[in-house]
């Protein structure tokens, strides 16, 4: 199996499927310092928390979005399998048709005889169904899992690096709050050796 292809890196931006890289603070003190935050940790602190809201929120898409696919798959696999069936049993000169066991309801089947056939009908979603013929519906469901197994690959790919970004924004907020204590604690020493 091949592995699951990746997003092309480019070095001078690390965004992945439009998700915004964090910035890990790495000198408290001069990220506090800057004109833009004028040193009100509570103002820095709701920013990162939006962002990690956001980050989250995404991570609940991608992760739909990735059990989505993975249903996909097995059905895609199953509707090829068959399809490779049917086309086999075409090909043979007997004709007797393909044993086959349908499902009536939950735990009900029925036997039937699937005679030779050259088309299928395949459901494509909101309701369409639409009549191919054995081959093209075979590189229409090949293709369709081609796509599928690349886009669960993407999304894995994207899902971890949002991971990252969750940890980096998460330790950023733990080092602003941890600054923000020193800091209220030096100035509380500070006021209390004043007295």
């Amino acid at each position: 199996m091949d592995p699951p292809p990746t997003r092309p890196e480019d070095p001078e931006k690390k965004s992945h499927a439009g998700i915004p890289e964090a910035e890990f603070v790495e000198d408290v003190d001069a990220y506090m310092n800057h004109p833009d935050h004028d040193r009100k940790s509570e103002d820095v602190l709701k920013q990162f928390d939006e962002m990690h809201s956001k980050y989250r929120f995404m991570e609940l898409n991608l992760t739909q979005k990735k059990r989505k696919l993975r249903v996909q798959l097995p059905d895609l696999e199953k509707s090829l399998e068959l399809v490779k069936k049917l086309k086999e049993e075409s090909a043979k000169k007997s004709g007797n048709g393909l044993p086959a066991h349908f499902l009536i309801s939950e735990q009900l089947f029925a036997k039937a005889t699937i005679p030779p056939t050259k088309t299928v009908c395949l459901w494509l979603g909101a309701n369409v169904m639409l009549e191919y013929t054995l081959e093209d519906a075979e590189a229409l469901l090949t293709q369709n899992m081609t796509v599928a197994k690349k886009n669960l690959g993407i999304i894995q790919h994207d899902l971890d690096f949002l991971k990252d970004q969750i940890t980096t924004t998460e330790v950023n907020m733990a080092r602003v709050y941890n600054w923000d204590v020193k800091r209220r604690q030096a100035a509380k020493a500070a006021g209390d050796a004043i007295q």
